[in-house]
């Protein structure tokens, strides 16, 4: 579990293809601190720490995780958000995070309103009911508040430091995102899906 607030921005020193699986290596300040078995979010996307060495560490993506997010668009030198688990007994500054990735949203526009930036990023329209104005979403791994949301497109405003301290200023548009809905709205949308069929 999480709370989709970024620790370090990580980068891709190695990508190694095991069958169907991926084994990414990073190089993060982080790397000290993990153990072997610990869970550490990658753009969103919760993998286990599987080897480490000195300042690099490696998690494994099996098929079905390269499949519904954006980690098989990874290179060496691509730069990754990176969030350790959520530690009990501390605050969460963000929203509850599961690192469960529920699809790709792609940029559509990226707007710069002189303080901050403005994205608005499109998705499947059949996943809408999840979002809600000033709800919680969680956008490559980044606990972020939505606003005006559409049947097919929610926005969010990124502040200055969030911008300079993810991923967020390399992204541009047509780029595709992972997206993670609020937990609570997704309980609640199958509870209604099942007393509503």
């Amino acid at each position: 579990m999480f709370t989709g607030i970024i620790e370090d921005v990580g980068i891709i020193s190695n990508l190694e293809t095991e069958d169907t699986n991926l084994h990414i290596t990073v190089s993060s300040k982080l790397t000290p601190e993990l153990k072997i078995d610990q869970s550490v979010a990658h753009n969103g996307v919760c993998l286990t720490v599987v080897s480490k060495n000195k300042d690099q560490y490696t998690v494994t993506a099996i098929k079905e995780t390269l499949e519904i997010s954006t980690l098989n668009s990874l290179r060496i030198n691509s730069k990754i958000n990176l969030e350790r688990c959520l530690q009990y007994g501390g605050r969460i500054d963000g929203h509850i995070v599961q690192g469960h990735v529920d699809q790709k949203g792609k940029v559509d526009n990226i707007k710069n309103e002189n303080g901050s930036w403005l994205f608005t990023i499109s998705l499947d329209p059949k996943s809408s009911h999840l979002i809600v104005n000033k709800g919680s979403i969680t956008v490559n791994g980044v606990s972020l508040t939505v606003v005006n949301p559409t049947q097919n497109t929610f926005s969010i405003a990124v502040i200055p430091y969030t911008f300079e301290h993810t991923m967020f200023s390399e992204l541009r548009v047509n780029d595709y995102v992972n997206l993670e809905f609020d937990i609570l709205g997704k309980y609640i949308g199958s509870y209604m899906e099942k007393i509503n069929p």
